[in-house]
């Protein structure tokens, strides 16, 4: 299922909320991981049908029913996520969007993430925006989601820091991580338009940013902002089916990676080599070293190793048993990954696999596995100049594109 986001006055999460809810989303579906994460009965959704500049849709307001503890810091709030009763999917897709806030917070604040309080990235409302959205999503079968630049907004808005300049720096900070483009505020009121928690969503989910691509429609919901504006303040959820009309230009995915780094100056060169591989046999998706200066003219070791979300926790293990620091960093970036595809290919020095990727231009680009060069070569005792000569033409005629078709 393809989702498209139409946000010509921006978004906010219970705008992307109103949305999903205006689509048809059974509000169980919000419940029941609220109620999980123990918040049941702490909140109320006010859910109504409103006119913005003679367009309806719904709008969706988070009413909390108790007193909200001010200093619950990002490391309680992720604790309580991970050892929450929720759906796999789910857990790792909030604890993306949380981390995503938590890491803009300490940026624009200039503090460590796991100190980041609680009115910042916990509130209820914020709560019940960021799991009610990714829940829906996910209930809906979402795989793919294009959003339209938002704008978010110019002048000044109250926080829980006194005033702060539109765009909110965290927006600001979380587009610069994530290389969101945003639209033109210019000719709006002066207006926040775009949230921390909304972009932060959006950030987590979309594949790119652009104008809505050719498709045929087949459901969508309306979400209202509460402002009001010189025209309608609306968001709009466009749901397509995959293949059905949509076009199928190529496009780099956005994904989040969690960075862990240790500087390590008492370790042999064998236990860094062993580290380094175990972390790749454990799933990291790169690791490598850098040579450092560190305290008392020692010379040290900068190890870095990438991972997906849901690895980070297994791979810190890794790092304690293996590895000789006493800590380790980490932080979350984003990066744009082209689409990739692996196949076999038969050839008359024997087998091999490629990787190939494609391009922006649609274009396929292949190569093969160094490791099978190497192995071929040393069979037939040729360089691997001469079997990469040999190979290299009948990558032409094996791409994805062609009539046969590469596994995976």
């Amino acid at each position: 299922m393809l989702a498209v986001l139409d946000c010509p006055t921006g978004l906010a999460g219970n705008m992307l909320l109103a949305a999903l809810l205006d689509l048809g989303l059974p509000q169980t579906v919000i419940e029941e991981p609220l109620a999980a994460l123990g918040l049941a009965g702490r909140y109320r959704l006010i859910c109504e049908e409103r006119h913005s500049a003679g367009l309806r849709g719904l709008h969706l307001e988070v009413e909390p029913l108790e007193q909200q503890p001010i200093h619950r810091h990002w490391h309680v709030l992720r604790s309580l996520l991970e050892q929450a009763p929720l759906a796999e999917p789910l857990r790792q897709r909030t604890l993306q969007v949380f981390e995503l806030l938590a890491q803009a917070e300490a940026a624009v604040h200039g503090m460590a993430a796991e100190q980041v309080h609680f009115h910042e990235v916990g509130a209820i409302d914020s709560l019940v925006d960021v799991v009610g959205v990714c829940a829906g999503l996910l209930h809906l079968g979402v795989e793919q989601v294009i959003c339209t630049p938002p704008p978010a907004g110019h002048g000044q808005v109250r926080s829980a820091h006194g005033l702060l300049p539109l765009p909110a720096p965290a927006v600001l900070e979380i587009a610069r991580r994530c290389s969101v483009p945003l639209a033109s505020s210019e000719t709006f009121p002066p207006a926040e338009l775009t949230t921390p928690t909304g972009l932060a969503l959006v950030a987590c989910w979309v594949s790119r940013f652009g104008p809505m691509p050719s498709l045929v429609p087949s459901r969508v919901g309306i979400g209202l902002g509460t402002r009001d504006l010189d025209r309608p303040n609306l968001l709009r959820l466009v749901l397509a089916e995959a293949g059905a009309g949509v076009a199928t230009t190529p496009a780099a995915e956005l994904q989040t990676v969690v960075v862990q780094q240790a500087q390590i100056d008492d370790a042999t060169a064998e236990d860094l080599a062993h580290l380094a591989e175990t972390l790749r046999q454990e799933g990291a998706l790169d690791v490598f070293s850098q040579a450092i200066a560190m305290k008392k003219g020692r010379q040290g070791v900068l190890l870095t190793a990438l991972t997906s979300p849901d690895l980070a926790g297994p791979l810190r293990q890794v790092w304690w048993q293996h590895g000789t620091s006493i800590g380790l960093r980490e932080s979350s970036q984003q990066r744009w990954a082209l689409q990739r595809q692996s196949s076999t290919l038969e050839t008359p020095l024997g087998s091999v696999r490629l990787k190939w990727v494609r391009l922006p231009d649609g274009c396929w680009r292949g190569k093969v596995e160094h490791d099978d060069l190497q192995a071929l070569a040393a069979r037939h005792g040729l360089s691997l100049a001469q079997v990469r000569a040999r190979l290299e033409p009948l990558l032409s005629e094996t791409h994805p594109d062609a009539a046969q078709r590469p596994h995976g």
